[in-house]
């Protein structure tokens, strides 16, 4: 399996919500792979298991902050 490339944060920030989905979507793929392997014994990249629940926590707080910024300017409108 190839590895995904780290994503910075003011790359995620810039992507809409449909592609934040996507990379949520693709994020947990990959976690659930790696925990399959772990759990095989193919114990492939350790501390790619760690970014990658990283990464999702960082995805879902982006997209928990464009929800409350939606949420706001909806209310002020």
């Amino acid at each position: 399996m190839a590895k995904a490339a780290l994503h910075k944060i003011g790359d995620i920030r810039a992507k809409t919500p449909d592609e934040l989905a996507a990379l949520l979507l693709e994020l947990r793929k990959e976690q659930f792979n790696l925990r399959f392997q772990r759990a095989t014994g193919q114990n492939e990249g350790l501390g790619r298991v760690k970014q990658a629940r990283r990464e999702i926590a960082r995805v879902k707080t982006i997209q928990g902050q464009h929800k409350r910024d939606a949420a706001k300017s909806a209310s002020q409108a």
